[in-house]
């Protein structure tokens, strides 16, 4: 196999992963609320809302990782066409 599909499918699946892991915290954080009243009737409210935090705060690293393997990726893709480009232009040997 040559190294155009592979590298293809290496980016699809890191940008596959990214939406993944976006799109799971979006839905963590759509029950969080902006502003809480909390005295002690509101406990189980504010064990759910730590709760919630505490999800988004384990899958934070997760996410910084992928858009930055993304990144990489992207900077791979668009080295290798350039230089593509410039080898078809018999700019570089």
């Amino acid at each position: 196999m040559t190294f155009m599909p592979v590298m293809w499918v290496v980016w699809s699946l890191l940008v596959l992963v990214m939406a993944g892991l976006y799109i799971y915290r979006s839905s963590l954080t759509k029950d969080e609320e902006d502003q809480i009243f909390l005295d002690d009737s509101f406990d189980h409210e504010r064990n759910a809302q730590a709760a919630i935090v505490a999800k988004v705060n384990r899958l934070e690293p997760a996410l910084k990782v992928s858009y930055w393997l993304v990144a990489v990726m992207t900077v791979v893709v668009i080295v290798y066409y350039v230089w593509d480009i410039l080898v078809h232009l018999n700019i570089i040997t």
